[in-house]
């Protein structure tokens, strides 16, 4: 059953452990870097029961309610019931999270795809990982993925130097697999389980090894430890950076201590042709919400910036609306690939409807390779001010405040407070140290830039534009055939 906000919250309280600044912390709901976050995965959930919200979030099965974005996607309605839900927790929270559950479960959806190969293994593989994907829909829970190991020397193979650099299999028992490691994991330490998967791609000749596993964490495990990155939330006062004090996502280097691993939460263990499947077909599905969430972040950007140009006149100069123009349309182009992966969507392997992959890898590198320049263009629209306004307590300072009010306001309709808090919304969006930090984690969220272009690479027809230019230039058919071969 779907799960209420509190019953949320109740849930993270099970003796994990957890560790941010030196400290350890006794409670990830009430401590004041995680309490934002996880107000916000308890406020969608709180979504899936109000009267006005119920419907866009949930959907009903023989009589009982569950979350859309866990539901299996079987038609086009699905997709676009997700995007709509998608849509109302953005603007409902005023800001944007990209870790929420709804964007990984996709991955447990492309592992199942590979069933045939998981059956051709162990057939208890198939049968765990279809198991997990119905858990999740029956019970609800925050479920995030596990995927960056440290590494360490690249330049060597794990074997060659300390092996828990990758996440490996360490012991095999009667109850399940014993493993070590460590695995960069966004909010796990305020989830409840994640999809841990291997890193390495090129496994060479090698059939079986221990590094080739994909399985459930819970995440109070005993043996499983969470070192988070210091948090954004509460380095200043709420008025100033409304996002860094909200919207902040916590990363966790998640350490995995001789955890025991029952065979029931095993997905594949020791075959590389498992592990080699789930990373190339790894954001078959959870790249269609991650692109969403930078559609997201391209409104928020938009509207900041258009707000402080209409405030100071500047909406109606040709250059003005040349770069705001430019905008709009790497916004509309990630909103094109959307639409467009949903409108020509393709049953998958195992029958589910997956976007059309070409078209959605191809927005993945649209929305990301813009990103960069496109905050810039935002930061211009905005001008110098998000860097040299004052804070909130300088407005409120007797002794300033009356210079503040006179230089900050406009107009009557435009007074100081209102261009103050128009100024640290933009400073905290694409200028601050939050504002920094999300530009990488966009860009590194779900693979590095190289890895989103070969999904493009693999999924583009190639064929087509061979047989294009095989026709115009006339060659002959040994020709094409061989052309074909390669592209195939």
């Amino acid at each position: 059953m779907i799960r209420t906000g509190d019953e949320y919250r109740e849930s993270l309280r099970d003796d994990r452990e957890v560790w941010i600044n030196g400290e350890k912390v006794k409670d990830v709901t009430t401590h004041p870097s995680f309490k934002p976050v996880v107000d916000i995965r308890a406020r969608i959930y709180d979504m899936q029961h109000e009267a006005k919200t119920q419907e866009a979030m949930t959907y009903e099965e023989d009589g009982e309610r569950y979350a859309i974005g866990l539901r299996l996607p079987y038609e086009k309605k699905d997709w676009e019931d997700k995007r709509k839900a998608v849509d109302l927790v953005m603007h409902d929270i005023g800001g944007v999270v990209t870790r929420v559950g709804d964007e990984t479960i996709g991955e447990m959806w492309s592992l199942w795809d590979g069933k045939d190969i998981l059956n051709e293994i162990d057939p208890r593989f198939a049968t765990n990982i279809e198991k997990h994907i119905n858990l999740c829909i029956k019970n609800d829970p925050f479920h995030v993925s596990a995927n960056t190991d440290p590494k360490g020397d690249r330049s060597k193979r794990p074997q060659d130097q300390d092996p828990d650099m990758l996440v490996h299999v360490v012991k095999e028992t009667d109850e399940g697999i014993i493993i070590r490691g460590a695995k960069y994991e966004t909010a796990a330490a305020y989830s409840n389980q994640g999809f841990l998967k291997p890193t390495i791609a090129n496994w060479g000749d090698a059939k079986l090894s221990d590094y080739a596993l994909g399985c459930i964490v819970h995440m109070n495990a005993p043996g499983v430890k969470h070192i988070c990155r210091t948090g954004f939330a509460k380095r200043a006062p709420d008025a100033d950076y409304p996002l860094s004090n909200r919207c902040d996502e916590i990363d966790t280097l998640m350490i995995l201590d001789n955890v025991l691993i029952p065979w029931e939460d095993i997905l594949f263990y020791q075959h590389t042709r498992a592990a080699a499947f789930i990373r190339t077909t790894l954001h078959r599905y959870s790249a269609f919400p991650f692109v969403q969430r930078t559609l997201s972040f391209a409104d928020l950007m938009i509207g900041a910036a258009l707000w402080n140009i209409k405030q100071t006149g500047l909406d109606k100069q040709p250059a003005v609306q040349e770069k705001l123009s430019e905008i709009a349309v790497w916004r509309e182009g990630i909103n094109a690939f959307l639409t467009a992966s949903v409108a020509t969507a393709e049953k998958s392997p195992n029958g589910l409807l997956m976007p059309n992959q070409s078209l959605l890898m191809s927005g993945r590198v649209h929305a990301l390779n813009g990103l960069p320049r496109v905050i810039h263009l935002a930061r211009e629209l905005c001008g110098g001010q998000i860097c040299v306004t004052p804070d909130l307590a300088a407005f409120e300072d007797p002794d300033t405040k009356p210079w503040l009010e006179k230089y900050y306001s406009i107009n009557d309709e435009w007074v100081a407070e209102d261009r103050r808090k128009l100024l640290a919304l933009a400073r905290d969006l694409i200028n601050s140290d939050y504002a920094s930090h999300r530009l990488t984690f966009q860009l590194f969220a779900q693979s590095p830039p190289f890895a989103q272009s070969a999904a493009v690479y693999r999924n583009f027809d190639w064929s087509h534009t061979l047989e294009v230019a095989h026709k115009a230039a006339g060659l002959s058919d040994n020709v094409w055939g061989r052309k074909k071969d390669a592209a195939e």
